[in-house]
This record gives structure tokens, C-alpha cells and sequence, in this order.
């Protein structure tokens, strides 16, 4: 989370291992794996799904959001400053169109206090061409042409709008599809975070990442990108078991309920959506106990004002959303994990 400029990441190719397929879908071999330079150490990285708001359970719509949270990137900037943290804000559609969204954070960019990632939710993304629907809001489902000219669209907006290309796509709601790899190689993205490991969609629609890796591994075509998976733990007595539970829990999800609820078994996202400082400091010691060298949190930028996000309700509620980052900061720091950015990462990479 520490603070590098912008701009294009240049880097040399790497010698490809093991490369399973190219499509993004399919889970790594052990090959794939990456590897840091000694002196990276265990970092922290802090993603941000900067994005519209809209109402979480109504169906998807092309009207009807707002951008009223837009202020309150300030005060979150100034506070990931005063902690030496240098967000990585994954931009949609809707901020790229903002004047104030490109006033906070593309200041901030140029500073070299914050990067800019893009973010594809397809519904609010033109061209407008297909149907709103549950299954059309995963960009990977679509018809290639039609990713590629969203993602074109959006990325043109972003280069034009803060005046650098964007360093890291994460697909809108973790949407990854069977040709996105070839549309990253084609724009040269060289990083992705759309992968939430340990996390199933099928049953929406999406895309399944239950057998992919928490560490980051090399993905796509001939191994072109770097995959920085958002990170979450299973915690608890049996979590050793917990491989290919995230299938089992959808038929028994009151069976995992009742283990959760007992401490047996958890599974804890590094975000402070729905995640209590005590269950994220249990994820981080799991974290550090495997020897995970990059850890990937996020949350969505609406959840800074009130009533935007299930997840922050009230401006106490919010409130406690920075006061979980306080905590969960100091202790990442206290542990010896210390902030990181994409150009960090870049720069740590063993070819």
C-alpha cells in the first residue's frame, strides 16, 4: 500500500512454465506460481472498486445510479496518506465521466499517492448493445467483440480523463470470461485482480474460483498476466479440510453455518465488508502463518458515505470503516507486512 507514481509498467517477458490454458477460468499449475525478490518480503496491497451506487438488491439497471459518495474520496485519500497507503482505485464507467472523481483521485496519481486500476460493470459501460440482465453483468459473458469495445471504451476514458493508461483491470463482480485474457494482452495489461479465490458464482451466473490459488501466479496467454487475487483465508480447525468445501457449501450452507458460528471452520476476505477487525486479524495471522507474500484487500468506494452499501448504513457505520482500516493497518504493520503498489510489484517480480 505505499505510494509510487503512474504510468506504464515496463518490465521483460517472462520465461514461461507451466501455462494450463489461456483462458483466465481455469485454475494455475504449481508452476505458475510467482516468485518475488527476497527483499519483497510480505506486503499489503489496497484495492478499491471505485464505482457507481445503485441499489444492491434491485436487478441491474443502465439508469437510476448516483456518484454522491464522490466527496468522501477525499477524506479516504488524505487518510491512506497520513498511513503511508497507496490505493490502487479500480475505476469504472460512471467515475471515469466524473469531474470531481478525476479531480480527487487523478491529484492524487500525480502525486504518486495513488494508482489507477479500471473496473468494467458492462450495464452502465457502452456501447449498449446487449440486455440487462444477471447474466450479461459478468463482462466475460459476453460476445468478445462486445467485451472488447466496453473495455475499449473505458479505458480510452480513463488514459483521457486522468492522463495515464490504467495499470490493472478487475472485471465487475469478479467477472472474468473465457476471452478476456486476449483482450488484456491485446491493451498490453500486464496485472489483474478479478480472481476471488476461494469464492463460487455459478449459481449467479458467474465464474467459479473455488480451486484458484491465493498467492499470485501467472495467467493468460503464454503467461502475458500477472493475477493478484483478492485474498481470503480459511481460518479454524478445519480449515485443512476446506479445499473444495466453497461447492460443498452451497448445498450445505446451514452445515457451514453452524461451523462458522463455532470457529471450526471460516472463510475471512480481507475487506471491511461484513469482516470484523478480530475475524480479518485471524485471516492475517492465517496469511502469515502460510508465508502468503502478497496480501490483496479491497472494498467498494460507496460504503464511505452513509446508506450507499449495506456494508455502512449510517455515518457511524462508516466510521467504523475507517476505524477498521486503522486497526488492520497498524496490525499488518506490526507484523512485519508492510504497504506495496502495482509499480512495487512490478519492480519485486523474479523473471
Amino acid at each position: 500500500m505505499a505510494a509510487r507514481s503512474a504510468g506504464t509498467l515496463e518490465a521483460a517477458p517472462r520465461e514461461v512454465s507451466v501455462i494450463t490454458s489461456n483462458s483466465m477460468l481455469v485454475a494455475p499449475s504449481d508452476g505458475d506460481r510467482v516468485s518475488f525478490r527476497p527483499e519483497f518480503g510480505q506486503r499489503a496491497l489496497l484495492t478499491v472498486d471505485t464505482e457507481e451506487e445503485f441499489d444492491w438488491n434491485a436487478p441491474f439497471r443502465r439508469e437510476g445510479h448516483s456518484v454522491t459518495h464522490i466527496p468522501a474520496l477525499a477524506r479516504f485519500q488524505s487518510f491512506c496518506e497520513e498511513l503511508n497507503v497507496s490505493p490502487v482505485y479500480l475505476v469504472d464507467w460512471p467515475i471515469a465521466q466524473n469531474s470531481q472523481a478525476v479531480e480527487v483521485i487523478g491529484d492524487a496519481v500525480a502525486r504518486g499517492t495513488a494508482e489507477i486500476g479500471i473496473q468494467l460493470h458492462p450495464w452502465v459501460n457502452p456501447p449498449f448493445e446487449e440486455e440487462v440482465t444477471d447474466f450479461n453483468s459478468y463482462a466475460g459473458n459476453l460476445p468478445p467483440a462486445l467485451e472488447e469495445a466496453k473495455f475499449r471504451a473505458l479505458y480510452e476514458q480513463i488514459e483521457k480523463a486522468f492522463g495515464c493508461p490504467p495499470l490493472i483491470y478487475r472485471a465487475g463482480r469478479y467477472g472474468l470470461g473465457p476471452n478476456t485474457a486476449s483482450l488484456l494482452n491485446e491493451f498490453g495489461m500486464r496485472f489483474d485482480s478479478s480472481v476471488r479465490s476461494r469464492f463460487d458464482y455459478r449459481d449467479q451466473q458467474g465464474p467459479d474460483y473455488s480451486q484458484h490459488p491465493i498467492e499470485p501466479y501467472w495467467s493468460g496467454e503464454n503467461g502475458s498476466v500477472l493475477e493478484l487475487p483478492l485474498t481470503t483465508m480459511y481460518c479454524g480447525p478445519l480449515r485443512k479440510i476446506a479445499t473444495g468445501s466453497v461447492r460443498l457449501r452451497q448445498h450445505l450452507p446451514t452445515f457451514f453455518g453452524v461451523l462458522s458460528r463455532l470457529g471450526l471452520l471460516e472463510r475471512i476476505p480481507l475487506t471491511p465488508e461484513g469482516i470484523t477487525v478480530d475475524e480479518a486479524k485471524r485471516g492475517i495471522d492465517a496469511a502469515l502463518e502460510q508465508g502468503i507474500e502478497l496480501m490483496v484487500l479491497s472494498f467498494h468506494s460507496p460504503t464511505l458515505a452513509p446508506g450507499k452499501t449495506p456494508y455502512a448504513t449510517t455515518q457511524t457505520e462508516v466510521e467504523a470503516v475507517y476505524d477498521w482500516f486503522s486497526q488492520i493497518c497498524a496490525y499488518l504493520w506490526q507484523s512485519g507486512v508492510q504497504p506495496t503498489s502495482i509499480a512495487q510489484i512490478n519492480d519485486a517480480i523474479l523473471r
